[in-house]
């Protein structure tokens, strides 16, 4: 408890002095988008809300997870509430630009095509890609070049990267996409599809928790892709805040009691309905 304490107390006074640092009149490197966010005296904070175990809703509605605890652990360093948005996942970028959302953290991978709409802070999560499937072939192959075949037929969440890596790597093979993880799961346990390609946590977490469907997942991810929180493309300063509270967050090892929580202590699946 006195290690989350100092963090928060030492990212308050982060906050505070970069507030101090561009409230000078005539500095010319004020953060209008900073100073609204710390003004509103709330994070608006866009995800999907169906990205177990980085954020998921439990029993009662509440939205759980790593990206979280990590956000919540920010908001509090700035004094403020968090009020999170759920968005589907492609529609969670244009919510950002369009100034509907603060952040963006959900699972999203930080690619140059991302990267050239709206700024990264990060990354906090290093991920890749993965199989979640019922096919012990499938499961058994290390290079993903051999799953391109024109009588396979592969689900991905509309807009993610999975969706990208699908049609330039599969090309042969039938692709279907959908606005939600569950959907495309259970897309795979009714044997509609032969597949879901998804990150590794995504695919690892739901062979734990449909324990009694045969699914499968590979062993290694095919790719390594690092996961990032997506912000304002016209905020410097509110970029610099995040990575500098990401860093602090890493030195301290708070992220690691982040990532050893929901990573690899599955106590948190009796909470999910």
């Amino acid at each position: 408890m006195r290690l989350v304490h100092g963090l928060l107390l030492g990212l308050m006074v982060l906050g505070l002095s970069a507030c101090q640092s561009f409230s000078t009149p005539g500095s010319g490197s004020r953060s209008h988008t900073l100073d609204q966010i710390i003004e509103s005296g709330e994070l608006r904070i866009g995800l999907s809300g169906d990205q177990a175990p980085l954020n998921m809703l439990n029993k009662k509605g509440e939205v759980i997870g790593l990206e979280v605890d990590l956000i919540k652990a920010l908001a509090n360093a700035m004094g403020l509430e968090t009020r999170f948005v759920k968005i589907p996942f492609a529609e969670l970028l244009p919510s950002l630009e369009a100034g509907k959302v603060d952040v963006v953290i959900s699972g999203m991978t930080i690619t140059p095509e991302r990267n050239s709409r709206v700024a990264f802070a990060g990354p906090y999560l290093i991920s890749g890609k993965s199989v979640l499937t019922k096919s012990e072939l499938i499961a058994q192959i290390d290079d993903p070049k051999l799953l391109n075949d024109d009588k396979r037929t592969y689900v991905a969440l509309a807009g993610s990267t999975s969706e990208e890596f699908v049609q330039d790597v599969f090309p042969k093979s039938r692709l279907v996409v959908t606005a939600d993880y569950e959907s495309a799961i259970q897309m795979v346990i009714d044997d509609e599809v032969d597949a879901l390609v998804a990150d590794y946590q995504v695919c690892s977490l739901s062979v734990w928790r449909h324990r009694d469907q045969g699914l499968l997942t590979v062993r290694t991810p095919f790719t390594a892709e690092p996961i990032g929180i997506a912000l304002p493309a016209n905020a410097p300063l509110f970029v610099n805040l995040v990575d500098n509270y990401l860093e602090t967050l890493e030195r301290t090892g708070l992220l690691g009691q982040f990532k050893a929580k929901w990573l690899s202590d599955g106590s948190w699946i009796a909470k999910l309905p």
